[in-house]
């Protein structure tokens, strides 16, 4: 098949994707010469044993031509990122990051955290590792540039200083106690010291604070000098804090027991916003510099490169993702691996935190593969399970009902793979056997068509239901009339009382047992059922909300988001637009008389509309 690919397949820069039968995605790669590279993929004896593998389930082939091998590797990044190939070394990042925002909308700019997309006008700063991180700087900033944090409309309706004012960390500008040109000036200052210039403003600081020394105004020359003591603590350098860094990424790989942590430290300003840990998914014998250039094309994919990224390890292609960096942050990006000096210092320190974290994850990876082995010994599992799928459902008397599919395995809960399941019925309002009915003919019957094709789903080692005896019986029955009698189940519910370590267990052909109330096993189940339930809960929540939302109006043809809006403007509810006569519907703004007639005839199913006038 991808010899016959290799037929029309151009000679151009762009990537490539590898899919099996059921078109999922098995790898992702990226060539100057397309046609070169997949061809490597038709002699299997010079691949190492994962890609042998890879190229035994390809079914198909797709490509996307680029201009340049520097795009081909952005667009790689992407992809890779979205649709997790099994083969590929993935980043397992779905966190945004928080900013730090300086509006620009108002008189007197707001200094606040910020999440999401950046559409409020401002002057950005960050990433920030963490929302602590962010806080942190928030905090710094107020006690040094009395800037205020409070949301525009808290700001617009104070009468008297509020308590941030009292404890000299905002110049109180609700209730003028600073003006427009003076706050300004605390501005500028403020940027200036996030763009690094941080020495210039203490030097500006200090020149003002002898001048009111000097005119014995020595209460403004004491709030000076404590801004000045906050500003040189905010500016502590050395390794956490390298000064002469500026605006950089340090980021550090570690490798043991066949896995990796990447350590990333965000430097802005000579300022460390702080650090992250990751552990990418990758083959056993990838090597930290192939982990690290697979690690940034992903990381940089949704956030803004800075001018410099240092790392610990020699990446392949070095100059190939420098220069793809540099095309997506439209300025130039070095991307180095620093030998020697405080540049080498910065990333060494990374380094040992990038080793402290996968210390720490290896441990906490051979408790969990204990605390499996148990749970295997105590539900007669040939093995410690890989994939532990939890089922519970919500719903308030029958209303919104949802069940739902939590996925645990050796590395936690694995929540990429979570599922929800809007009940469809018709069943019987609050009928919860019935429910359970249909998730797992829904879920186990697609797993058994899939099955019966020939092909190889993920299928789970040990089944657990929010429930007792009669939650059980039913799962038993459905999974024995689709042929998978086999798979182990069980139901654990709730104790007298709903008393947590009081839970019984039931398992088919086995009476109803319990666990000594401090067995680690059944925290760990009690950890799983609490998690079901806490998606249940808000899998209907959001569902409910959403129906909340719906409106009357929207069972209307031709009443729209803009039209539902005008009438609801008008009229204030749709109680409201109910009661109205047709000639107030007509006088609406924005509806016009066909449309009035239709809503009128809607909520007066007996008039006749053509009659009234």
């Amino acid at each position: 098949m991808i010899a016959a690919a290799l037929t029309t397949m151009p000679a151009l820069p762009g990537v490539y994707r590898m899919l099996n039968r059921r078109d999922t995605v098995l790898y992702v790669g990226k060539a100057r010469d397309l046609r070169k590279r997949v061809a490597a993929y038709t002699q299997p004896g010079r691949l190492p044993e994962r890609l042998r593998r890879m190229v035994a389930e390809t079914a198909g082939v797709e490509i996307v031509t680029t201009h340049t091998e520097a795009e081909a590797l952005l667009l790689e990044a992407n992809l890779i990122k979205r649709l997790k190939p099994w083969f590929n070394i993935v980043l397992r990042d779905d966190k945004s990051y928080p900013w730090l925002l300086l509006t620009r909308d108002h008189t007197f700019p707001q200094i606040t955290k910020h999440r999401g997309a950046q559409v409020r006008k401002g002057d950005y700063w960050g990433p920030f590792a963490s929302a602590w991180a962010v806080n942190q700087t928030v905090t710094a900033m107020q006690r040094v540039f009395l800037l205020r944090s409070c949301a525009d409309t808290v700001f617009a309706n104070r009468t008297r200083p509020c308590l941030l004012y009292q404890i000299r960390r905002c110049s109180a500008p609700c209730v003028g106690h600073i003006g427009a040109e003076e706050y300004a000036k605390l501005v500028a200052q403020a940027e200036a010291f996030m763009a690094g210039r941080g020495a210039a403003v203490q030097k500006e600081m200090a020149a003002e604070m002898e001048k009111a020394a000097a005119a014995l105004n020595f209460e403004q020359a004491a709030r000076l000098r404590d801004r000045i003591r906050g500003l040189t603590h905010v500016q502590g350098s050395g390794v956490v804090n390298p000064a002469s860094l500026g605006d950089a990424d340090v980021i550090a790989a570690w490798q043991a027991a066949g896995q990796t942590a990447v350590e990333v430290f965000f430097i802005r300003g000579g300022r460390n916003n702080g650090n992250r840990a990751f552990f990418p998914s990758h083959a056993k014998g990838a090597t930290a510099g192939e982990v690290l250039g697979a690690f940034i094309g992903q990381f940089y994919d949704d956030k803004p490169p800075p001018p410099r990224v240092l790392l610990s390890h020699e990446p392949p292609e070095r100059a190939l993702i420098a220069e793809a960096l540099t095309l997506k942050a439209s300025r130039r990006v070095a991307v180095v691996a620093p030998r020697r000096g405080e540049k080498r210092a910065v990333v060494q320190h990374a380094e040992a935190n990038a080793r402290e974290a996968l210390e720490r994850k290896l441990a906490e990876t051979a408790g969990q593969a204990k605390l499996l082995a148990e749970v295997a010994s105590l539900f007669a599992l040939s093995a410690p399970p890989e994939r532990i799928e939890v089922y519970d459902n919500s719903h308030i008397m029958g209303a919104h009902p949802y069940g739902v599919m939590v996925v645990a395995g050796a590395e936690g809960f694995e929540k990429a793979a979570y599922r929800k399941f809007l009940i469809r019925g018709p069943i019987t309002p609050g009928d919860d056997y019935a429910m359970l009915r249909e998730v797992f003919e829904r879920r186990f019957g697609r797993l058994a068509a899939e099955q019966g094709a020939g092909e190889t789903p993920q299928a789970p080692d040990l089944v657990l239901i929010d429930g007792g005896a009669g939650q059980l019986k039913v799962a038993s029955e459905v999974l024995e009339r689709l042929g998978l009698a086999a798979m182990r189940v069980a139901a654990i519910a709730k104790g007298p009382d709903r008393n947590a370590g009081r839970e019984w267990l039931h398992l088919p052909g086995r009476d109803p047992f319990q666990l000594p109330p401090a067995s680690p096993v059944l925290y760990y189940l009690q950890r799983l059922r609490d998690e079901a339930h806490r998606f249940a809960i808000t899998s209907h929540r959001s569902g409910r909300a959403r129906g909340l939302r719906r409106s009357e109006l929207d069972e209307i043809a031709g009443v729209g988001p803009a039209r539902r809006r005008a009438l609801l403007n008008h009229f204030g509810s749709t109680r409201g637009i109910k009661g109205a006569g047709l000639a107030d519907l007509e006088a609406t703004p924005g509806v016009s008389r066909e449309t009035a007639r239709r809503v009128y005839a809607h909520f007066h199913p007996g008039a006749r509309v053509a009659d009234v006038p």
